[in-house]
């Protein structure tokens, strides 16, 4: 069983998995902006969903993410994108929870998620392949260790897997996942002395930039 909720996140904590090209300097602006508030940015990503969609995934220190912080994010940061224009097109901006089958980007997704499975995807070949799925077993300031559920002939049961090669990593829906998930959500909420909210997702109006 894993023990999520045990587990402290660093809101200064740099991110593994990062973004490029103009997600990347969207990134740049709104991080600040979502640290000095007390969120951390999960991840952002531009797709041509709806139009064209520009998603910012956040949450609280904690790993909680309430509607109401959606929407507190999005006040906070569409002015801010409408000053800094760094898209040259409309398009809607939605500010969403990282949810349970979550991407992880920092060292501590990893430790927080330990014993869970996901799924991890390289951008070089890391023995013989570049895409893993097992149960994440252990980390170092390097590298995160995966045990494959089912390694097809002549792939490692166990690989390690440098932190500087991880291009994508997300964990996997399973039952364990969503009551230690939810265990985790209203361990964090009982502590802030609250009671337990849906996550959800707040979408802004129309940005034209």
């Amino acid at each position: 069983m894993s023990d999520a909720y045990l587990a402290p996140i660093e809101n200064d904590e740099p991110r593994i998995v990062r973004e490029t090209g103009v997600d990347a300097r969207v990134a740049s602006i709104v991080e600040p902006v979502l640290n000095s508030a007390g969120y951390r940015l999960v991840r952002v990503r531009l797709s041509g969903m709806n139009g064209l969609t520009l998603q910012i995934m956040a949450e609280r220190e904690d790993g909680t993410m309430s509607v109401e912080d959606c929407e507190n994010v999005s006040r906070m940061v569409s002015p801010l994108l409408d000053v800094e224009d760094p898209i040259d097109r409309a398009y809607h901006l939605e500010i969403s929870s990282p949810g349970i089958d979550r991407p992880l980007v920092r060292l501590s997704d990893f430790a927080r998620w330990r014993g869970q499975l996901a799924r991890i995807d390289t951008s070089v070949i890391v023995d013989g392949r570049k895409r893993f799925r097992g149960t994440i077993t252990g980390m170092t300031q390097d590298a995160i260790t995966m045990e494959a559920d089912k390694a097809n002939f002549g792939e490692a049961l166990v690989s390690e897997i440098p932190l500087d090669t991880i291009a994508d990593a997300r964990l996997i829906l399973t039952d364990e996942l969503i009551r230690e998930a939810l265990k985790a959500d209203k361990a964090a909420r009982q502590a802030r002395g609250e009671e337990n909210e849906d996550d959800d997702t707040a979408s802004d109006n129309d940005a034209d930039n």
